[in-house]
């Protein structure tokens, strides 16, 4: 089989989701377009792919989709210096003010679709031939090794992989025996207890477990099966990942950005 690098590889984001748990903020626009340090959610997660060399991007769109494609659309402008001529309506821009050179296609994949429809929908339409692709969802950040996972991937020859990661739980952990507490233990990290980071590598057989029905969810049914048929790995990750579902959640991610210590800053 020949090489597969990074940069053959495309990344499909879901960024068409409702945003129902975080209506104080997605009322107006989609829940990747929620801004840590003054940038999308969604720009700190392409930024973290980049790095690895994963740098050719699908965006299914949903929920305000034209909020990201108006962000897109005007990347460069927004992202430097430039003259309008208004007589002429001619624009001349002037040092580009950024390094991205990413490919990002924005595929709309329906208003209401689920997570699984939306890969399905976006992978018939614009994944080509390539043997491998990415996932992962619009609202978290990580400093895991993408490069490293997708090693992992290849050389264990499964269907696909997931990141596992295991923060700490936001509650307080009680060990008690009858009414005695024996350990009382602030916000634990359960050590051994995997969840879902988000970040996924599949091969192209994965599409076998995906319907482009809008009731399809990722989640659910294709990763059970997946999961059921012996062909997902776990790839562990022990560093920093956190998702933004809460206001909590988002005063922590500015707080470190603005403080200088994002583990997820490139």
């Amino acid at each position: 089989m020949r090489n597969v690098e990074p940069i053959d590889i495309p990344v499909l984001v879901l960024c068409g989701g409702l945003g129902t748990r975080f209506r104080e903020q997605t009322e107006f626009r989609p829940k990747p377009m929620i801004e840590i340090g003054g940038r999308p959610i969604l720009w700190h997660i392409m930024r973290t792919y980049a790095k690895h060399g994963f740098k050719r991007f699908i965006l299914c769109l949903g929920y305000r989709g034209d909020v990201i494609r108006q962000y897109f659309l005007h990347y460069a402008s927004m992202n430097s210096d430039f003259t309008v001529e208004l007589a002429k309506n001619d624009l001349r821009m002037h040092t580009i003010d950024h390094t991205d050179d990413w490919s990002v296609t924005l595929a709309e994949t329906g208003q209401y679709t689920m997570t699984g429809g939306r890969v399905a929908r976006a992978a018939a339409k614009f994944l080509g031939k390539a043997e491998h692709f990415a996932v992962t969802y619009g609202d978290g950040v990580t400093d895991a090794n993408l490069s490293e996972e997708f090693s992992f991937h290849l050389n264990h020859g499964r269907i696909g992989t997931v990141l596992g990661v295991n923060p700490p739980s936001r509650f307080g952990e009680i060990q008690l025996s009858g009414d005695e507490v024996l350990k009382f233990q602030e916000k634990p990290e359960f050590s051994e207890k995997w969840i879902n980071g988000g970040f996924f590598f599949f091969r192209r057989e994965f599409l076998q477990y995906l319907s482009d029905d809008p009731g399809c969810v990722l989640e659910q049914t294709p990763l059970v099966q997946l999961a059921d048929d012996s062909g997902l790995s776990l790839f562990r990750h022990h560093g920093f990942w956190h998702c933004m579902d809460t206001q909590r959640d988002y005063d922590d991610l500015n707080r470190m950005w603005t403080d200088g210590t994002a583990p997820w800053k490139v």
